[in-house]
């Protein structure tokens, strides 16, 4: 089965290193969403929850992944990746499926 998307090396060590911080007990997984918002239409959102009922829940070197079935439809084929350059450090969502996206990446339209 294809995965719904894909999480860089880099990107799974830095959710290693937030996760002993946020989800000492491990019992949270992380959440990726796409909401309403933003100068392009819609966001990301990346957080540590708990498992909700129909959540995609994809499984990355230790990591649960839950997906709510509505965000799958704009996060499939996505690459997330960790960026510690000159230019700004933090999660960057590489998006295949995006026509515009703001000057932050934050936000995007399809």
């Amino acid at each position: 089965m294809e995965s719904i998307i894909d999480i860089s090396e880099k990107a799974i060590e830095q959710i290693k290193n937030i996760s002993q911080a946020e989800n000492p007990d491990g019992t949270k997984g992380l959440r990726l969403a796409v909401i309403g918002g933003g100068c392009s239409g819609l966001s990301y959102k990346i957080e540590f929850s708990e498992e909700k009922p129909k959540d995609n829940v994809l499984f990355f070197d230790g990591i649960k992944v839950f997906i709510d079935p509505k965000s799958v439809i704009y996060l499939k084929g996505i690459i997330l990746d960790f960026k510690d350059g000159l230019n700004g450090k933090g999660f960057v969502f590489d998006n295949p499926n995006a026509k515009n996206t703001c000057g932050c990446g934050e936000s995007f339209s399809l």
